[in-house]
C-alpha cells in the first residue's frame, strides 16, 4: 500500500487544517528547531531534510546557513512552500520514494509518518542517508493512555493510517535505530486562537503526542 497523493490536495488542507498557521505558530517551530539543534551543534553547513514539509513553516525557521530541502506528497503544499520560503529545495515526493540524497545531519518528520502505510522504506531511507553524526526526529500522535479516547474523538484526519500507542512507535524506533530520547507533547488550538504546545518528560506517558529522537545504530 502506498500514499495516495490525490488525497492531499487543497481541499484536504482546507477541510482538515484550515487553521494551519495558527496550529504551527513560531513557538512551536522553535520547539522543533530545538529538538534538532540540540544534537547538531558544531557541524559546519549542516544538511537537513524535512519529510512531509507541508507549507515549509519549519524549514523557514531553520538558520539560512543550513542546506535545507523538503518533500511532500502534496503538489499544492509544495507549491505554497516554494512560494513562501526562499533558498530551500522542495520536491513533490512520497516518504517512500525521496529524490534527495544525503548524507543529512538531520532528517525530520513532524506529524507525517502516521500517514505512511509502509514504514519499512522510511526506516531504510533514514538509515541509508543519515550522517553518522546526524539525528532523525519524528513527532506522532498517540492513541493510548488515559487521553487516548479523547485523541481518537478529536482526530478527524481520514489519512491517519497508524493510530497507534506510544509503545508501538518506541518499539519501531528501537528496532531500526538507536533511541536517544523521547518526550511527550500536549498541544491544542484554543477557541480564541492560542495554540498550546507544551513538552514534558514527566508526563510523557499520558501526553497525546510524542517527539522521538534517534540515530543510526553504529556498525549497522
Amino acid at each position: 500500500m502506498r500514499e495516495d497523493p490525490s488525497r492531499f490536495d487543497k481541499a484536504y488542507y482546507e477541510s482538515n487544517y484550515q487553521n494551519y498557521l495558527r496550529q504551527n505558530p513560531d513557538h512551536k517551530m522553535e520547539f522543533y528547531r530545538g529538538l534538532v539543534s540540540e544534537h547538531t551543534r558544531g557541524i559546519e553547513q549542516p544538511r537537513i531534510l524535512d519529510m512531509g514539509c507541508a507549507f515549509g513553516r519549519f524549514l523557514g525557521h531553520m538558520d539560512p546557513s543550513w542546506r535545507r530541502v523538503g518533500i511532500d506528497v502534496s503538489e499544492y503544499a509544495v507549491r505554497e512552500a516554494a512560494r513562501s520560503v526562499s533558498s530551500v529545495g522542495f520536491a513533490v515526493a512520497s516518504c517512500t520514494a525521496i529524490p534527495f540524497r544525503g548524507p543529512f545531519h538531520a532528517i525530520v518528520a513532524f506529524d507525517v509518518i502516521e500517514h505512511v502505510p509502509d514504514l519499512q522504506p522510511v526506516a531504510a531511507f533514514v538509515n541509508s542517508e543519515l550522517d553518522w553524526q546526524g539525528v532523525f526526529v519524528f513527532v506522532v500522535p498517540v492513541f493510548d493512555g488515559p487521553l487516548g479516547g479523547i485523541v481518537r474523538r478529536l482526530d478527524r484526519d481520514p489519512t491517519h493510517v497508524h493510530k497507534n500507542s506510544r509503545q508501538f512507535w518506541l518499539s519501531w524506533a528501537r528496532q531500526h535505530f538507536e533511541l536517544i530520547s523521547w518526550t511527550g507533547i500536549f498541544r491544542y488550538l484554543l477557541p480564541q486562537g492560542t495554540y498550546i504546545n507544551w513538552s514534558t518528560r514527566t508526563f510523557r506517558g499520558i501526553a497525546p503526542a510524542i517527539a522521538v529522537t534517534v540515530r543510526r545504530i553504529p556498525n549497522r
